[in-house]
Formats: C-alpha cells, sequence, structure tokens
C-alpha cells in the first residue's frame, strides 16, 4: 500500500521540472542579449566610422579627432573596448585594392624572378595592394578608413571556451576627400621584383 501511494504522489516534480528548464532558459537569455549586444555595437560603430570618415574627407580634417569620436560613440555600447584603425588612400576608385602593375613574364600572378614593376606607391616593392598605407590621402584621394573594434561582451555565456571571451567587430567606410586643391599624383617609378 505504501509503495503505491510513493509511485502516484506527484508532490515536488515542480522543483525537479524548474531545476531542469531554469538554467537552460537562463543559458538561452544570457545568449541573446550577448548576440543583441554585438548587433547593437555592430550597428553604433559602423555608424561612428561612416561619420569620422566624412569628417576625415573635409581639408579641415583632424584624423585624432576623427577615431576619438569613434570611440567615444562606442563606449557606452561596448564598455572596455579598445580600437585599432586604418587609413589607405588610393588616386582613384579604379584603384582600390589593385595591385601595382608588373610585367608578369612567367604568368603566375606573382611579382617574382626580377620582373618588372611599376612601383606606384613609392614605398620600393611591390605591393598586392597599390594604395597608401597609414594615410589621409591628399585633395580629392580615396580613403578607406577600417576601425576594428575589440571588447569583452558584457553577457558572457557560461561554459564556452575562453576565446569566446573576447570579441571583435570591424566596420569600413570608403569616402572621397574634398577637392581642397590640386590632387597630387603619387609619381610612379620602375622596380625589379626579388
Amino acid at each position: 500500500m505504501t509503495e503505491m501511494r510513493l509511485r502516484t504522489d506527484d508532490e515536488g516534480a515542480t522543483v525537479v521540472e524548474f531545476a531542469i528548464v531554469v538554467p537552460l532558459f537562463l543559458l538561452l537569455l544570457i545568449g541573446i542579449m550577448d548576440i543583441g549586444q554585438m548587433v547593437y555595437g555592430k550597428s553604433v560603430l559602423t555608424g561612428a566610422v561612416h561619420r569620422a570618415a566624412r569628417d576625415s574627407s573635409l581639408e579641415t580634417r583632424n584624423t585624432s579627432e576623427a577615431d576619438a569620436s569613434v570611440l567615444d560613440a562606442i563606449r557606452p555600447v561596448l564598455p572596455g573596448v579598445t580600437i585599432k584603425t586604418s587609413r589607405t588612400s588610393y588616386y582613384d576608385f579604379a584603384d582600390v585594392g589593385r595591385a601595382e602593375k608588373w610585367n608578369d613574364k612567367n604568368a603566375n600572378a606573382v611579382c617574382d624572378a626580377g620582373e618588372t614593376f611599376t612601383d606606384e606607391n613609392r614605398n620600393g616593392q611591390w605591393d598586392q595592394d597599390v594604395g597608401q598605407k597609414d594615410s589621409a590621402g591628399t585633395a580629392n584621394d580615396v580613403v578607406v578608413y577600417k576601425v576594428t573594434a575589440t571588447f569583452k561582451p558584457v553577457f558572457q555565456v557560461p561554459f564556452l571556451p575562453k576565446m569566446w571571451s573576447e570579441r571583435t567587430l570591424t566596420a569600413t567606410a570608403v569616402t572621397k576627400n574634398q577637392p581642397f586643391g590640386n590632387q597630387t599624383g603619387y609619381g610612379a617609378t620602375a622596380g625589379s621584383c626579388p
């Protein structure tokens, strides 16, 4: 008789069900908030980068102030964030991502074995990208402005590897500087591939 009562007794079942459901619910909730922070942070970062790129294209530009404005804009959304910025300038939109011209004698798509090239960015070596690194350019130049933000999420999902404890977001803006003067050519020189 006692055995029969124990089988049919369901008191305390809610506590067991609660103990199973709550951790899963909390994990899902934290995951949603983590993704929400990343999506909102990406949106704010993209807007701040575009605004800073426009400010940097003016004759009165100050790239340090533009970088600081990006950091100020995303700091409330991504506490403890650090940013890394880069600017690459090009003579024209058609140059963005283009390799320096070279005489590819062996047709292997690599500048090698004494092949000659045109050193368009005047750095003394053949480059896969013709742009001038770390340059805000001159009048009418096209500038690719890239910001990488690294932060620790506020809502870290527990039990995940440590590599998930730091997030990276990237935003890029391409602008053309205002025509506040004459555009200076890069004055290409000849070179030889190693």
